[in-house]
This record gives C-alpha cells, sequence and structure tokens, in this order.
C-alpha cells in the first residue's frame, strides 16, 4: 500500500512543510497539478495567476487575414521574461523560415539576452526612427491576441494534466487562433465572390431603327 500511494503521500508531505514565504518550484499550490506555479503581474485588477508561463510572438502588421500567431512556448519553471527572447525569436525564425527584423517587447524584458540591436522597448528613446516609433506603438495589438486565446481558445483553463499538457494546450490554443481567423477570411472571399456571382448583367439598349437610304 505505502508503494502505491508514495507519489501522493510526498506531495502531502511537502505541502504540510511548506511555508508561506517559501519560493521556488518545490512550492505546491494545487494537488491535482503540482506543476501550477504564483504568476505575479502586478495589476491591481490581477495581482497573481496560477499556472505556466507563456511565450507568444506575433506579427506587428497585421495581415490582411488578421494578427496570426507566429509562436508559442510554455516556460516552466517561471523564469525572468528577458531570459526567454533569444528562444522565442530562434523559434519564431525557425517556423517561419524568415529572419526577424525587429522585435518589440513590453519593458519587462529588460536585461534580455537577444541582440540588442534588434529588440526595441515600450518607451525606448535611443535609436528610434519615426518607422520604429509607430511599429513599437502597433506592440500592444498582441494584447487582443492573448485576450481571444484565454477567451475563445481556452487558454486561460487548461485541462490536460502535466508539463506536456500545458504545452499541448498552448500549441492547440495557437493553431486554433490561426484557423478562426483563416475561417473568418474565408467567409468574406466567400461571400465577395457570391455577391459577383449573383449580379445581373448589365441590359444594353436596343438599337435605334435607321431609316433606310435610296
Amino acid at each position: 500500500m505505502r508503494a502505491a500511494f508514495v507519489k501522493p503521500l510526498d506531495l502531502i508531505a511537502r505541502l504540510l512543510h511548506q511555508r508561506r514565504e517559501d519560493r521556488g518550484r518545490e512550492k505546491i499550490y494545487a494537488l491535482h497539478a503540482p506543476e501550477v506555479e504564483c504568476i505575479g503581474k502586478g495589476k491591481a485588477r490581477t495581482r497573481f495567476e496560477f499556472g505556466c508561463k507563456v511565450s507568444l510572438a506575433t506579427t506587428n502588421r497585421p495581415a490582411p487575414g488578421g494578427q496570426f500567431v507566429l509562436g508559442a512556448r510554455t516556460l516552466p519553471g517561471n523564469p525572468f521574461d528577458g531570459h526567454t527572447l533569444a528562444c522565442q525569436i530562434a523559434q519564431t525564425e525557425r517556423l517561419t523560415r524568415v529572419p526577424i527584423e525587429r522585435a518589440y517587447v513590453d519593458r519587462g524584458y529588460r536585461g534580455h539576452d537577444a541582440d540588442k540591436n534588434r529588440v526595441f522597448l515600450s518607451g525606448q528613446k535611443r535609436g528610434v526612427t519615426p518607422t520604429i516609433r509607430r511599429e513599437i506603438r502597433r506592440r500592444t495589438a498582441i494584447e487582443p491576441v492573448i485576450g481571444h486565446m484565454k477567451a475563445d481558445g481556452h487558454l486561460g483553463r487548461n485541462f490536460l494534466a502535466g508539463a506536456a499538457g500545458d504545452a499541448i494546450n498552448l500549441i492547440l490554443a495557437a493553431a486554433g487562433h490561426n484557423l478562426r481567423l483563416l475561417r473568418a477570411w474565408l467567409s468574406r472571399l466567400l461571400a465577395v465572390l457570391l455577391g459577383l456571382l449573383t449580379l445581373s448583367p448589365p441590359t444594353l439598349p436596343a438599337p435605334s431603327a435607321q431609316p433606310a437610304l435610296r
């Protein structure tokens, strides 16, 4: 019996011995999902979130179909955002096979590990041209994408077990978001084509009778 319940007993022992001020991955927030972590948001409405930190990359300029997700990674262990930027850029370039010319991130990425010549932070003044300044303002367009993925793509609530389930759920949410955009774009295209096909052909005026010349 003890060998059969060694894992649940170990989790319960860790739960009983942990303290409120303990930090790190050893702290347990949920017995049914011990991989859950406490992520500080720093917002008045939501100070903390419990789950797994993820990293998303989208296009800066929206495509005709919308704002597509180019890369998505889970970040177990709640690492510092700046230490994950280089891996996220590498994944996006590997998936799209297109080198990233410029990347725009928020101020939480200060001290990042990526190429500083092509990474620009919100509020940055040095080395910012009018084009880059306009593209920096577009950085906030990723927030609605995250909101749609949480509300419509089940990113806000994961029902798959374990760290592997977190990664699978993120990939499915990102793919579902892109498929929804493609479906909406194809629906609009189909409506335009059907509208063109149902247009009645223009009526030509009847030829006027000409008097016969002798």
